[in-house]
């Protein structure tokens, strides 16, 4: 065991003198709490779980490890949660949250060691009302949508990997599949949060509202999501449309008038022909053309193939049935990157990007990095999307990014594991919930300046 205390970012004077936490009473008590089953010192399971998707980013991946867990828990309901944090809090130990580990870039990795929560156990769907679903934090996003469709609803947005959980979309995620009609995660998808601090010593605090707010995206660092209450709407028939055209420019062309059509398409992504060509295979991507896929309401699939084939493009396919948003939203946002990378091992990085400049002066941001490709979604404003370079240095990241600011494109850094939305309330709630910092250490730094959450939109 690793043996290691956290940094307090918050008050560094109230744990460099901390006694290391006695791993071995931690994994007793929490044997007790959990059962057996529920805690383990394995080292392949502290290893599987002192991982997330920071190898998507080469300036991460070549820090790594970052940390590994001293031990990993599995609460298997919200209130377990609690007590998990409860006893690890007791003993002095750090505790990092831990939904799927799928989405992140560090910001799941337990820096210090620790106690890693893993609440992928506690994935009850609780209740579901009108406008409203309540689940435990581990719930996959993918479980909630099928209840919700039970009901004759749909969850508001979805993160483009499908089966990440509740928790972790709200800790660490921002927006997906819906966010052309809803935004981020922030903006009024949560209803009202059940969650555990340090402070509240094994109790589960409600909040909601503003309250809620102060929650999300931010890691864990202020409180961990045990059980949340999100939005519903009532569902539509969806269709997954696919098309394509002979280059970017014709899927460009089209993409922000897909997006402004009525209902709302739920999802309208694009590639380049190379990044297209990197999908798994499908007949709806032919060779050596540019990949467009929309989620669009059934009722709209011949004006939308009438805007596509006017602007020079072609209809592949139009799929219907209870998976088809779950298809098309696997190849949405970091996805296709994320596929170009596998094809091409240690070639790439990325960088978050937003702005009509991505359309209108497509060929200067495309120069910006060498070997340059882009992934492109609409919004209801602007387009944003994910522009892929080959990987030289982290100078040459952060060169490129401001070259891209004076071209008037937003862009957010992947390469960082920094807590970057409303930092300075965050700053002021840990203070309160978390006087030790032993919540995720290493994420809440009050000096961070780099591009925020919300650059790109």
């Amino acid at each position: 065991m690793t043996g290691a205390t956290p940094t307090d970012v918050l008050d560094p004077a109230a744990t460099v003198a901390a006694p290391t936490p006695d791993y071995a009473a931690l994994e007793a008590d929490l044997a007790a709490a959990l059962g057996p089953r529920g805690i383990s010192s394995d080292p392949r399971q502290r290893e599987k779980a002192s991982v997330d998707g920071a190898r998507m980013s080469p300036i991460i991946a070549e820090q790594l490890p970052l940390g590994v867990a001293d031990l990993v828990a599995f609460p298997a309901d919200a209130e377990q949660i609690a007590e998990t944090v409860r006893i690890a809090v007791a003993h002095g130990a750090p505790v990092t949250p831990r939904g799927k580990g799928t989405g992140n870039y560090g910001q799941a990795i337990p820096m210090p060691g620790g106690l890693v929560l893993d609440t992928s156990r506690a994935r009850a769907v609780v209740e579901v009302g009108d406008g409203w679903i309540t689940a435990e934090a581990g719930a996959p996003m993918a479980t909630l949508e099928l209840a919700a469709r039970q009901h004759g609803q749909q969850l508001w947005m979805y993160p483009s990997t499908v089966h990440s959980t509740l928790g972790g979309f709200l800790s660490g995620g921002s927006g997906g599949t819906g966010s052309i009609a809803h935004g981020s995660n922030h903006e009024g998808f949560v209803v009202a949060l059940d969650v555990v601090t340090p402070a509240s010593d094994g109790r589960l605090v409600h909040v909601d509202g503003d309250d809620a707010l102060g929650y999300v995206h931010n890691y864990g660092t202020a409180g961990i999501i045990a059980r949340a209450t999100v939005r519903l709407e009532p569902a539509n028939d969806w269709r997954g449309l696919y098309a394509s055209f002979d280059d970017f420019t014709g899927s460009m062309s089209v993409l922000q008038r897909l997006a402004a059509l009525q209902p709302t398409p739920r999802l309208v992504s694009a590639d380049d022909p190379h990044v297209s060509a990197q999908l798994p295979p499908d007949p709806a991507f032919p060779e050596g053309r540019s990949s467009l896929r929309t989620i669009i309401d059934a009722s709209l699939v011949d004006e939308a193939s009438r805007i596509i084939t006017d602007a020079g493009g072609r209809i592949e396919d139009v799929r219907e049935g209870p998976q088809v948003s779950a298809a098309i939203s696997v190849l949405s946002y970091n996805h296709p990157i994320e596929w170009l990378q596998k094809s091409e091992p240690g070639v790439y990085f990325h960088v978050e990007v937003g702005g009509d400049a991505l359309i209108d002066r497509h060929d200067e941001v495309m120069a910006v990095y060498p070997g340059a490709h882009l992934h492109i979604e609409a919004t209801a404003l602007r387009p944003i999307g994910m522009l892929a370079g080959v990987y030289e240095s982290p100078e040459q990241v952060a060169d490129g990014i401001a070259a891209l600011t004076a071209l008037g494109v937003g862009v957010h850094s992947p390469h960082q594991w920094n807590v970057d939305f409303r930092l300075p309330e965050t700053v002021a709630l840990a203070r309160s919930t978390d006087p030790r910092g032993l919540l995720n250490p290493g994420k809440l730094n009050p000096d961070y300046a780099g591009p925020v959450k919300g650059s790109i939109r």
